[in-house]
């Protein structure tokens, strides 16, 4: 059974930085694209960032870009968001998810077959 697991949230004030962290019990983990979501309360979920099965690959929106890093560690079978400059507009709840194809993950709207419970990260002014 495919599992993804987010840690890493918490509060935080703007400016400072938290580490998200997406632990997969998915066995061939290393074929799977990943990526990160969040959802404020009262808007709908939106897409953040996500990494291709190599790592090569990576993908961010346009409000993330430049303060936050996707990396992957596929002998762990784990991914990371490193959040840097936060904002008090990032509070949100941060989901991981997971597909074949990286095309189901920055698809609007997603279109990802596994997803994470999600972790609330909060950003205080």
């Amino acid at each position: 059974q495919v599992q993804l697991v987010e840690s890493g949230g918490g509060l935080v004030q703007a400016g400072g930085s938290l580490r998200l962290s997406c632990a997969a019990s998915i066995r061939t983990f290393s074929f799977y694209a990943v990526g990160w979501f969040r959802q404020a309360p009262g808007k709908e979920r939106e897409f953040v960032a996500a990494i291709g099965w190599a790592g090569g690959n990576t993908y961010y929106s346009d409000s993330v870009k430049g303060r936050f890093t996707i990396s992957r560690d596929n002998a762990k079978k784990m991914v990371y968001l490193q959040m840097n400059s936060l904002k008090s507009e990032d509070t949100a709840v941060y989901y991981c998810a997971a597909d074949l194809g990286i095309q189901a993950l920055t698809a609007t709207p997603p279109r990802a077959g596994y997803w994470g419970q999600g972790t609330q990260v909060t950003v205080s002014s």
